[in-house]
């Protein structure tokens, strides 16, 4: 038989309070977690980089440990004089201020990398002194280096670009950029990361770079023999087949990138990649013109370097056009922002 229980009316209020308290006890704290992951989302680790909007984190300290080539040991120097003097050898030292932050900028950024990723050739250091990586000689060597100039004006002007922007770094999406690069003169345009290094990084896209006709070496020429030319050839590519009688029919440019570099040349039955051609034959670029006479092979080339990010002659000129360091970088390297970087 079904009975009916009739509880009083005050403990069905309690029951009632009771339920909902309990209900509460659950339900804030779970909506306290879920607004505090919307307003203070939690940075990602990756490599040893804590990422945050305004700033990279790093492991480690504010120092460089620097491979000197010649000395073969590691030498640990204070990070922002390292800087001034990679600035020092990569960039001219009557280029405006604002080009010399922006060098400064990247060079930072590209250090940054090797800070999670150390070079292979450094043994045991970071990074290693040379152009596999970045240049780098002390300050003393440096003012030397400067004969007939005012090395220590030199010096200063580029210590006071490093110092204004002291600790800045490029980040994409929150995250150090581990491909900062940057290179001598464009053609007029820069190339895509995907053209010449088959990585396709969305902050390294083509941009236009006018002006840089005044560089030294936006237009250069080179000749070989033809007959050192086949030889050169046909023992790095064994299938090319190249002859005196042949050469003229046997070498076509299949493809060039939007910028104008050649992304890839046959030689007889030999598909060979720009890059991979213009480093064999120490071309300026692989932006370049061939004509093929009775005893030589003529190469125009136009730009210096991999073209690959930041020219530098093309700053150089942003910067004499007014531009200011920030503009320059975000010309240069798509979508990026300017951050500090800070050690753990």
């Amino acid at each position: 038989m079904k009975r009916n229980i009739n509880l009083p009316e005050g403990l069905m209020l309690l029951l009632g309070v009771s339920i909902v308290v309990i209900i509460a006890t659950i339900a804030m704290p779970m909506m306290a977690i879920k607004a505090s992951s919307k307003e203070n989302p939690k940075p990602k680790i990756e490599d040893g980089v804590i990422s945050k909007n305004t700033s990279v984190q790093l492991d480690g300290e504010s120092t460089v440990k620097v491979f000197i080539t010649a000395e073969n040991k590691v030498e640990e120097v204070d990070l922002e004089e390292y800087i001034i003097s990679v600035v020092s050898s990569e960039m001219p030292a009557n280029f405006e201020t604002e080009a010399l932050k922006a060098q400064a900028i990247a060079a930072r950024t590209y250090l940054a990398t090797k800070k999670v990723k150390p070079c292979e050739k450094a043994s045991g250091g970071e990074i290693c002194d040379s152009i596999h990586c970045q240049v780098y000689m002390n300050k003393e060597s440096r003012i030397e280096k400067w004969a007939g100039s005012d090395g220590k004006g030199n010096w200063e002007k580029i210590k006071e670009a490093v110092d204004a922007t002291k600790g800045k770094v490029l980040s994409y999406n929150g995250e150090l950029v581990m491909y900062p690069q940057f290179f001598s003169t464009s053609s007029g345009k820069t190339e895509k990361a995907i053209d010449v290094f088959s990585n396709d990084l969305p902050y390294l896209v083509s941009a236009e770079s006018s002006g840089e006709e005044i560089a030294p070496k936006f237009e250069t020429d080179l000749s070989i023999n033809i007959d050192e030319f086949i030889n050169i050839i046909n023992t790095k590519y064994n299938k090319a087949g190249l002859t005196r009688e042949n050469i003229k029919s046997n070498i076509e440019i299949i493809s060039r990138s939007e910028s104008g570099g050649v992304k890839e040349i046959r030689i007889g039955t030999e598909k060979i990649k720009g890059t991979d051609f213009r480093m064999l034959l120490k071309l300026n670029s692989t932006n370049f013109k061939f004509e093929i006479t009775e005893s030589e092979v003529k190469f125009s080339c136009k730009g210096y370097g991999h073209g690959v990010g930041m020219s530098q002659w093309g700053a150089n000129v942003m910067a004499k056009e007014g531009q200011k360091y920030d503009y320059i970088l975000k010309h240069y390297y798509t979508g990026v922002d300017i951050v500090d970087l800070e050690f753990k």
